[in-house]
This record gives structure tokens, C-alpha cells and sequence, in this order.
């Protein structure tokens, strides 16, 4: 008891000693800088150019090694993609060992093989790993280069090109770029379908030949191996590999504009803008100014509690957050602050943009805040040095960018040593203001108005960054009600149409690469149903019955809600233009525009739910070739028809692709038919 009661009066006194000694009022000082430890690598030179660096760490029995080539700035031209295939087809096999046989081979050994037109990276345990670099040296020294593969490549890509299409985010990603540097630099060209379209295998082993090689290329080995072994390893497999003598390209420096623009780019079901205020910047990572420039993008906005988030998400709620980047190196690269923002809100979060780069420019930051960003590099950074993938970069990129040995050792000391007056120095030269670019890819028509009106100079380009003239609807010399009219007669006439009781479709619904079986069938007025199956098991299903309706997913049903039901109740017939007459439904014609490679009168359409949809009518043929529908919280739906056929005496579209594009991305599904019946097939069970 009394040993008990000793204990207990021992703990309150430590607990009183220290409520004594900690004031809790006040936030406890940083510690010093994490000491940072790498060793200067081993460094051998092979007589065919390739670099080796050793970096030995036998904490771990694991080694990794990566073969970087330093081919600079590549300008593919109307080849743009090709070193992307290039280096997809390194993963496809080898002479020795087909894809599968590889594969296997890797897995076997517990590695980590990968690919890529710059280079390659293996990592094993220390036991496996000779075989394990055998793999990768294979990879990069005896590609296969088989045809089905090159064709399987091309296919996903365009693929991948047609799904990303209707996508502000996606189309930003391309423009943003080709605006900033032109369409026709390294930094600014992207890929198009007619690019993708114009490779050959030809073309793929031609860039092999000149860009893999070991001519630039740096080797680096970290973790548990001696040098001597991996020297040997190193002349063993590259030894006597000639390569093509690369040389880097000379690329002219792009300047910024000579006063601030606004460039913007259309996409019509866009429910929110793509911003991005970018100007362009040369800081070579031995500049004087390259650990002010990175911390002063860190206050700006490098994070959830910089500058930039704090004002358009916290403040105004703008948007889901908003940051900023900036390039450095031995090319010219970019400064760039971004937001994805609600159309109504564009003008006024541009002007927060830059609001908040004058004011990095003109007002001198905070102790607290330079403080704060010093602290998330000191823990950032030393965490990162556990990822054994940094240290093989920081080894070449010393050499590659002409760094004193000690850059990486002394980098939390210099990221410490900056000033309040460097951020603000660095500020003025780096964070354009009177002189940069703000690119805006969103609704043309909601937001230029606004621009407009707060006195910015808007130009307009079109997605493939072309400029284009502020209008390209011409008038329309026609009514609504006619535009309606010669549709139905393109598809079949009113008298045809009314004869339609049923209608009964099979076909393929592709979504994110799967193909998966469809099956739909409506009864005249207005009852659908929608089941997509796999394996012929349903596994979502959709029912609306004239009245009620549900969706069955994965075993879990859930009825249409208040919403979903109005919006049903808008289509009254199989064929919903028939009632665009109705008093209850408003039409407006705004005039022509191009639309699915020709001429189409645009219609918008307000039903008698209040929703809008907007129409797309072929000129000549009368066809409905696009609509697009904005779905309230849900962001804009684009459908495509095409490939009409004629079933019985009416014409319908065998192909339809829709496209949502919402606030948390888009997503694309490809309808094809392949049969169409009519009044058959179908009965009044179906709907139950």
C-alpha cells in the first residue's frame, strides 16, 4: 500500500513539474533540420557512354537499379505519341521470351520490372536480383516489336483520345500547354487521332534505334550491392552496346505574352471551368534562386493551408481546391495556378488568381507562414529519403544538372536559410502578373459574358488549341416547330410513327474498355426497360412502368426518386419530338452550328419538368445528331447518334455515346445496336 501510495505522489509531482515547465499557451519552437545522409555514389564510365552510379545501402537485402537516358526535349511533330508507344511496346516481349513468358519470369522472382521510352527500373531482393536486371537488360536490348501488340497499343490510345474528348479537365490538359509554348514545341504538342493514326511499327523501331541508347544514359544502383558487383553487372550487360551517339535538341526560348490575356476555350457541357494562370520561367536547379522560388510556391499554393486554397475553397468556396506549380531544370518550364470552378464563379476566381500572386508580389509573407512551409520541407523531404527510388535520381540528376556532390545533403540547410525578402524577390521575377496567361476551359456561354464585363481581354480557341472567331452559329431562317417537323419525317412521318407500339433492341454497351451485353424494350407511352448483363446474368437493371419506377444493382433495388420521376413523365409517346407541340413545352432555335461533321440547326428544348436539353438537327438529312442536357448536381450529359437504319418504315440510330461529365470527372458510354424490332418482342410483364 504504502509502495502504492509512493508512486502515486511520485506521478502528480512529474505532472506538476511539467504543467511548471510547458507553457501550452504558446506553440513550442521547431527543432533543427533532419540531418540528412547520402553518400556520395561510386561512379564508373563505360567507353560506350553509359554512366554507372553505385549508391550502397544494406539496411534492406533489396536493390533496385534504373536506367535513365537523358534525351532532353524530343519534338515529335505529327508523329506526336510515338515515343509513348515506343516505349508501351518495351513491355511487350522480347526476342527471347514472349509477354506472358516475361511476365511470368518476373513474377516468379518477386521483381519489379518496367519499361519506357526513357529508360527502365528493375528492383528485387539482393538474392534475385542478378536475374531480375537480366529481365529488364533484355527488355531494353532485344524488344520483340510483335504487330499485335503495336496494334493493341493503338487501339487503346485511341481509345483513350475518344473517351477523354467531351472532358474539360482532359481537354485542359492538352491546350493548356500547346498555348503557353505553341503547338509546335517539345512542351506544347500533344497527341490527336490523326497522329496516333499515322503511326507504323516501322516508325516505333526507328525511334528505338535513336533513342534508347546508352550513349546518355545513366545506370544507377542503390541499395544492397557492392560496387565492384555492380560495375560488373553493368559491363556485363551493356558492355558492348553501341547506341545511337544522341544529342540533345535545341529547342528556341518562348516568351510570355506582352500584357495579360485571358484565353478561352469552349466546351459546351462543361458544368464547371478548367483555370489555369501560367506563364513561363528558366530556373536551372543551380540557380541562386531555385530554393526561394520552391518555397515561396509552397506558401502560394503548395498545399491545403497555402494561400491560394485558403482564399478560393475556405473563403469563398469557389472551388474544391486551388494550387500552384513550378518547373525547374535546364529547359524552360512553367509557372502554373489552377482551380477546377463553378462557370457563375470564373470571373471572380480570376480575379482571386491574381489578387493573391500580386499580393506574393507586392507584400512581404509572414514569419509565420515562411516558417511553416521550412517545416513541411524539413518533414517532407527527409520522409522521402526512405523511397530508395529518390536517391537513384538524386545521383544522376547531380550529374545531369551540373550540381555541386552535396546539393541533396545541404538542401534542407539552404531551404532554411531563406529570407522573407527572397520570397518576395523571387515573386517579382517568377509570378507573372501584368504579363501572363489565363487559360479557361469551361461554358463559353456562361462565362464570357462575365469576363467581358470585368474588363478582361477574352480570346477564343477551340480544343485543339486553334483560334476561333467569338461566334460560329449562323442564323437560322427557319422555326422551331419546322426543324421538329422535318425530323420526324426524316425518320419515318407522323403516320408511321403513331403506328409504333413496342420496340424491342439488343446490342453492346462499352464502359471503361468492357464490352457488356444490353438489352432494352419500351411500350407505347412511355414504359422502358434498360438491363445490362454479364454472362448473361443481369446485372443492372432499370424499370419505369408509365407510373413508378426502380434500378436494381448487384442485388440492391432502389426506387426512382421524386426527380427521376418527373423527368419520366416529360415523355409522353416512343418518340418525344411528336409532343414538342404541346403548350406545357417551350422551343427556341439559336441558329446553325457545326455539329457531327456538318451543319446543324441547334433547338433547345424546355420541358414541361423544367429541364433543358439542347438539340442538334443534321441540315440536310433532318436526323438528330447530338443533344446535350445539364442534369441539376450532376453535371451535363452529351449523347451522339449515329449510323441511323431503317427498321420497317422508321429510321433510328444503331449507335448512341453518351457522355457525362460531372464535378468528380467524366465518364463515357458507347451504345451500339445490333438488333432493332418493332411491335414485337415486348409485353406488359416486361415492365413489372
Amino acid at each position: 500500500m504504502k509502495r502504492i501510495l509512493f508512486f502515486a505522489i511520485a506521478f502528480i509531482l512529474v505532472q506538476a513539474s511539467f504543467a511548471q515547465a510547458i507553457d501550452r499557451s504558446k506553440k513550442p519552437k521547431p527543432g533543427p533540420a533532419p540531418t540528412i545522409t547520402i553518400a556520395n555514389p561510386v561512379v564508373y564510365k563505360l567507353p560506350n557512354g553509359l554512366t554507372v552510379l553505385v549508391v550502397e545501402n544494406h539496411k534492406l537485402p533489396t536493390v533496385r537499379a534504373n536506367f535513365r537516358i537523358d534525351q532532353g526535349q524530343v519534338t515529335e511533330g505529327s508523329k506526336t505519341g510515338l515515343l509513348s508507344i515506343m516505349g508501351g511496346m518495351l513491355n511487350e516481349g522480347t526476342t527471347t521470351k514472349p509477354k506472358a513468358q516475361f511476365d511470368e519470369a518476373v513474377d516468379i522472382l518477386g521483381a519489379n520490372v518496367n519499361l519506357s521510352s526513357g529508360g527502365g527500373y528493375v528492383s528485387s531482393l539482393t538474392r534475385y536480383f542478378p536475374q531480375a536486371f537480366a529481365l529488364m537488360t533484355d527488355a531494353l536490348r532485344n524488344p520483340s516489336f510483335p504487330q499485335e501488340s503495336f496494334d493493341k497499343l493503338i487501339s487503346q490510345e485511341l481509345t483513350g483520345l475518344k473517351t477523354i474528348e467531351k472532358s474539360a479537365s482532359s481537354i485542359a490538359d492538352r491546350v493548356v500547354n500547346a498555348l503557353a509554348y505553341g503547338v509546335n514545341h517539345p512542351a506544347g504538342e500533344f497527341e490527336t487521332e490523326a497522329s496516333v493514326k499515322s503511326l507504323t511499327l516501322d516508325d516505333v523501331k526507328a525511334a528505338y534505334k535513336k533513342y534508347i541508347t546508352p550513349a546518355r544514359a545513366y545506370l544507377t544502383f542503390v541499395g544492397d550491392i557492392k560496387p565492384a558487383e555492380a560495375k560488373a553487372l553493368a559491363e556485363k550487360s551493356f558492355g558492348n552496346w553501341k547506341g545511337f551517339p544522341l544529342a540533345l535538341e535545341t529547342v528556341a526560348q518562348v516568351p510570355n505574352p506582352a500584357k495579360t490575356e485571358v484565353n478561352l476555350i469552349d466546351v459546351p457541357n462543361a458544368v464547371q471551368s478548367e483555370i489555369n494562370v501560367i506563364n513561363l520561367v528558366n530556373i536551372p536547379m543551380s540557380s541562386p534562386d531555385y530554393f526561394p522560388v520552391i518555397v515561396a510556391n509552397k506558401i502560394l499554393g503548395g498545399g491545403a493551408d497555402a494561400r491560394l486554397f485558403m482564399n478560393l475553397r475556405e473563403k469563398y468556396g469557389f472551388t474544391y481546391g486551388a494550387y500552384s506549380n513550378i518547373g525547374t531544370g535546364r529547359f524552360q518550364a512553367d509557372f502554373n495556378a489552377s482551380a477546377s470552378v463553378r462557370n457563375e464563379k470564373v470571373d471572380s476566381a480570376v480575379g482571386q488568381f491574381l489578387y493573391e500572386i500580386n499580393r506574393m508580389r507586392n507584400e512581404k509573407v509572414t514569419a509565420t507562414e515562411l516558417q511553416n512551409a521550412k517545416n513541411q520541407y524539413n518533414g517532407s523531404f527527409a520522409l522521402g529519403m526512405e523511397n530508395p527510388a529518390r536517391t537513384a535520381d538524386f545521383a544522376s540528376n547531380i550529374l545531369i544538372n551540373k550540381l555541386p556532390v552535396d546539393f541533396y545533403r545541404t538542401y534542407l540547410q539552404k531551404i532554411n536559410a531563406v529570407t522573407v525578402d527572397d520570397i518576395q524577390r523571387v515573386a517579382k521575377k517568377y509570378f507573372n502578373y501584368d504579363n501572363t496567361r489565363i487559360v479557361i476551359v469551361g461554358k463559353q456561354e456562361a462565362v464570357l459574358p462575365n469576363l467581358k464585363a470585368s474588363g478582361y481581354t477574352v480570346k477564343l480557341y477551340d480544343k485543339y488549341a486553334a483560334p476561333v472567331t467569338e461566334s460560329t452559329m449562323k442564323k437560322a431562317d427557319i422555326s422551331a416547330a419546322q426543324v421538329i417537323d422535318k425530323y420526324i419525317l426524316a425518320i419515318g412521318g407522323k403516320e408511321n410513327l403513331d403506328k409504333v407500339n413496342t420496340i424491342a433492341m439488343t446490342g453492346k454497351l462499352a464502359v471503361m474498355n468492357q464490352s457488356l451485353a444490353m438489352t432494352a424494350k419500351q411500350m407505347a407511352p412511355n414504359k422502358e426497360l434498360f438491363v445490362v448483363s454479364v454472362g448473361g446474368n443481369p446485372v443492372m437493371k432499370q424499370v419505369y412502368d408509365g407510373t413508378t419506377g426502380y434500378q436494381s444493382q448487384m442485388g440492391q433495388k432502389q426506387d426512382m426518386t421524386a426527380s427521376e420521376l418527373a423527368e419520366k413523365k416529360d415523355t409522353k409517346s416512343l418518340f418525344e419530338q411528336l409532343n414538342y407541340k404541346d403548350a406545357d413545352y417551350k422551343l427556341e432555335v439559336k441558329g446553325i452550328e457545326k455539329a457531327a461533321d456538318g451543319d446543324a440547326y441547334v433547338v433547345v428544348v424546355t420541358f414541361p419538368s423544367g429541364r433543358i436539353r439542347t438539340e442538334y438537327y443534321n441540315v440536310n438529312s433532318g436526323l438528330l445528331v447530338k443533344s446535350i442536357e445539364e442534369k441539376k448536381g450532376e453535371g451535363a450529359e452529351t449523347a451522339d447518334y449515329a449510323d441511323y437504319r431503317k427498321t420497317g418504315d422508321i429510321m433510328l440510330p444503331y449507335k448512341i455515346t453518351r457522355n457525362v461529365n460531372s464535378p468528380v470527372g467524366s465518364q463515357e458510354l458507347g451504345l451500339t445496336m445490333e438488333t432493332i424490332k418493332i411491335n414485337e418482342g415486348v409485353t406488359a410483364e416486361d415492365f413489372k
